[in-house]
């Protein structure tokens, strides 16, 4: 078993990668001088894989929504107790999440790294359902389906997410809907869980106060050597164009709150990478406190503090997202339009794509500091199947043109939905 060292021409940052026998892809970053310890343990299984098939299938399996989230909620119950439980015992803190396209089981600690090591990777290995439990759970995960509901700034995102597109399930909620989750039962779950929690579609990043010979002790004893399924999920077929172009909603909200979504073509790996990287940095020098259209818009009153950008993307679906609080948010998005059209004929302002290229630079160095930012990004570039450095690459080698190049390619303001809750 080989240990290869990635090294970031860039920073001289590193971290070792192990390919292991079992199957699963392991990255340990050892962070010298530092106290805490961070560990994912991830699989390439969120909301959005709900139809695919392995080599041993015939045809396609389609499951209801919100099923990942389901599982990765009963993961943490075993057969004698709750996996919460053995982690108090070491002290550490522990969580997890699934989004659209991923589950991550994680703890964090600055003792016993080993000891929570243990638990992390025995009970993501050893699933445990009934359909008594099952049944119980579909009436937890309701309530957090109805609270959800109520939450204008999840509503907003999903209502935009709905609007932009016609088939692909990010629109769909990450939990799913009370109906769908009354479809799934134990059977489906162990069906999804031998699918998706297979070695081979799996990754553990573990960043800090570690040794990366104890951490393959650990992995030796306790991964089960799991064969290739050759996994293939699929997405339905997604027109360029928008569904809707407009979403309201009336919810208790002190000030009307806004999505603004451009949808753009999606891309995969290294090309999505450096499409979000531009994106981003075109997104934030239009929308930066000293740009124009941030100056224009609190002038007259049209928005606040809460006024921001993000690119959005995952596999089959990318977009750009303009979010605050308005009332009138149509202007803001009349605004927007005008001040993009603009900067695609004028070019970018220079001395401000400087200005937010070394603070995002900045920032990512500053990262390379901080346990949690590390194993997070280890998994990151894992799900997005690209190299742990190469955002840092891609940051360094982008130019004010490739910038430019990307807004006037992605930036299509004939492509937008606006979402409001009023």
């Amino acid at each position: 078993m080989e240990i290869q060292k990635i090294v970031c021409e860039q920073t001289g940052d590193s971290c070792n990668f192990i390919k292991h026998p079992s199957g699963l892809e392991i990255y340990v970053c050892e962070m010298e001088g530092f106290s805490t310890t961070e560990a994912l343990f991830g699989t390439k299984y969120g909301s959005i894989n709900t139809c695919f098939k392995t080599k041993a299938d015939k045809e396609f399996t389609t499951v209801p929504e919100g099923i990942a989230h389901f599982l990765e909620h009963k993961l943490f119950e075993n057969e004698d107790c709750d996996a919460f439980e053995l982690y108090a015992k070491t002290g550490a803190n522990a969580n997890a999440y699934t989004s659209f396209d991923r589950t991550c089981y994680l703890f964090s600690c600055s003792d016993h790294y080993k000891e929570s090591l243990e638990i992390l990777l025995d009970f993501v290995q050893n699933p445990y359902f009934t359909q008594e439990t099952v049944d119980k759970e579909q009436g937890i995960i309701g309530q957090e389906i109805k609270m959800c509901d109520d939450n204008p700034s999840w509503k907003v995102l999903f209502n935009m997410l709905q609007g932009m597109y016609h088939n692909h399930p990010v629109r769909i909620d990450i939990a799913g809907t009370v109906e769908s989750i009354a479809k799934i039962d134990a059977d489906l779950l162990y069906k999804c869980y031998n699918t998706f929690y297979n070695l081979n579609n799996m990754v553990l990043a573990i960043a800090g106060n570690v040794k990366t010979e104890e951490v393959l002790e650990i992995a030796d004893r306790l991964l089960k050597p799991c064969e290739n399924q050759q996994l293939e999920t699929i997405c339905p077929e997604e027109p360029y164009e928008v569904l809707e172009k407009v979403k309201y909603e009336h919810l208790p909200v002190g000030t009307p709150i806004f999505n603004i979504g451009i949808k753009c073509r999606p891309e995969s790996g290294y090309a999505r990478l450096k499409a979000e990287m531009e994106c981003n940095i075109a997104g934030s020098v239009i929308s930066d406190p000293s740009a124009p259209l941030y100056k224009k818009l609190i002038d007259e009153g049209l928005i606040n503090s809460t006024f921001g950008f993000e690119v959005f993307a995952g596999d089959g679906f990318f977009s750009l997202i303009f979010s605050g609080e308005s009332e009138e948010p149509e202007k803001v998005m009349g605004y927007i339009t005008e001040e993009i059209e603009r900067v695609k004929v004028e070019g970018l302002d220079k001395t401000l794509y400087d200005s937010i290229k070394k603070s995002t630079y900045g920032m990512a160095v500053r990262e390379s500091n901080n346990p949690e930012a590390v194993a997070g990004n280890l998994i990151s570039a894992f799900m997005a199947e690209v190299g742990p450095y190469d955002p840092i690459k891609v940051l360094s080698g982008m130019t004010c043109e490739d910038v430019q190049k990307a807004l006037c390619q992605r930036f299509d303001t004939n492509n937008m939905t606006i979402s409001v809750i009023k």
